[in-house]
């Protein structure tokens, strides 16, 4: 069957043709590949901080949608744990949005505010698996001393560069967030998401400044660490049985909970997996950034499945003549139809390629443009080719049947 590479040759019989295919195969690759890695970043920048965060086991309250849209709950209730076997310390975490001034900005005044995520924390606790923070615990005991994530969006000005410049000559970057003067005491790497495009860290004393509306005694996430050697699932069932409050008794949301993740009184109790899980949930269920994501990749699948089908199609209607002069001579059907998939893998290999190479560039750019942590994997690779494949693949089985209609008769 592969003796004569025939479906080679039709293939570069016709140049323009081919290269037509092939960017239009390229296309769709390209497609696939920006839809399923922003989707991929997406949900790996929504769960960046969950991840650094060192804890075991986390409260929040059960209204808390996500990370951005978190509710407060009573502080007495983080405490409450210190009195179960197996916690060895507890942390109180402070969220909110808060409105940052860039203090480099030279355009309108209108443009100089964005959205940063604020992060407030007990100087001296070990929330944060990053060195930096660490590094920076005399500075966070100080007033209105902020730490600003360097991998923030340019937008926020440049003080990662500032501070680094500022700081051999002992000088400060200042600026204001939510109209308080603040100072930026160090930097640290964590890195934007869809919902901050850039984070703060300060403690728990600066945080009440810059948020002055907020009710004391009031908490965003309660996070517990487990002494060594404790059994992180009988804690959690401790915590279910006997941490106070009461709990709820709808019977549909008591179905959802789980051993990990469930809700006693006005807290809801999770693991550090069921943490993210319910971070990436969110994002999943509770919006249409996924879905759209979705829909774009199976867009793409279908236009290079048209296009493929239309270059199928074209090339065995023009050499419907030589099909049927290769019945006469004996070649049978089954023949026929292995070389109309043999272009179809034949072009699907090679619309695939300059996609692929193409789309690290864009992985590049995009990375660069929006901080987002999008990077090829093996496993996108793999899926995308496997995509392209079977894009081809399924134009090819509807192209084939006008080889079926190729009657030597015609011929003679």
């Amino acid at each position: 069957m592969f003796a004569i590479p025939l479906a080679w040759l039709q293939l570069k019989r016709e140049t323009v043709r081919l290269l037509v295919a092939l960017a239009g195969i390229g296309f769709a690759v390209i497609l696939m590949f920006l839809q399923l890695g922003f989707q991929a970043a997406l949900f790996e920048s929504a769960v960046t901080l969950h991840q650094k965060l060192e804890g075991d086991i986390f409260l929040i309250s059960p209204q808390s949608t996500s990370l951005t849209s978190m509710k407060s709950f009573p502080d007495r209730r983080l405490y409450q744990s210190l009195g179960f076997a197996g916690v060895d310390a507890i942390s109180p975490i402070y969220l909110g949005l808060g409105i940052w001034k860039n203090p480099y900005w030279e355009g309108p005044p209108a443009s100089q505010t964005r959205s940063i995520l604020v992060i407030g924390m007990v100087p001296g606790d070990k929330v944060f698996a990053l060195p930096e923070v660490a590094e920076n615990q005399s500075q966070l005991r100080l007033t209105d001393v902020v730490l600003f994530d360097r991998a923030s969006r340019e937008e926020f000005g440049p003080i990662s560069k500032k501070f680094e410049a500022l700081k051999a000559t002992g000088g400060l970057v200042k600026s204001e967030i939510e109209s308080r003067r603040v100072e930026v005491g160090g930097l640290f790497s964590l890195g934007a998401s869809f919902g901050a495009d850039g984070n703060l860290i300060t403690s728990d004393l600066n945080f009440r400044r810059i948020f002055s509306k907020r009710e004391k005694g009031m908490i965003d996430v309660g996070l517990i660490k487990l002494k060594s050697g404790a059994d992180l699932e009988k804690t959690l069932a401790r915590f279910r049985q006997n941490l106070p409050g009461t709990a709820r008794t709808d019977p549909k949301k008591t179905a959802d909970q789980t051993k990990e993740d469930f809700v006693v009184g006005d807290v809801r109790v999770l693991s550090k997996k069921a943490f993210i899980a319910f971070e990436q949930n969110y994002w999943k269920e509770s919006t249409a950034i996924g879905f759209i994501f979705t829909l774009g990749t199976a867009i793409g699948f279908v236009v290079g499945t048209v296009i493929v089908y239309q270059i199928l199609y074209t090339d065995v209607t023009d050499h419907l003549a030589e099909y049927a002069t290769l019945k006469a001579m004996g070649y049978k059907n089954r023949y026929l139809l292995s070389v109309v998939f043999q272009e179809a893998i034949i072009l699907a290999v090679m619309g695939y390629i300059p996609g692929y190479i193409l789309c690290l560039g864009l992985y590049n750019v995009t990375r660069s443009a929006t901080a987002l942590p999008i990077s090829m994997t093996l496993d996108r690779g793999i899926l995308v080719l496997c995509l392209a494949i079977l894009m081809c693949v399924i134009s090819g089985a509807v192209a084939v049947r006008k080889v079926q209609d190729a009657d030597p008769a015609d011929i003679f």
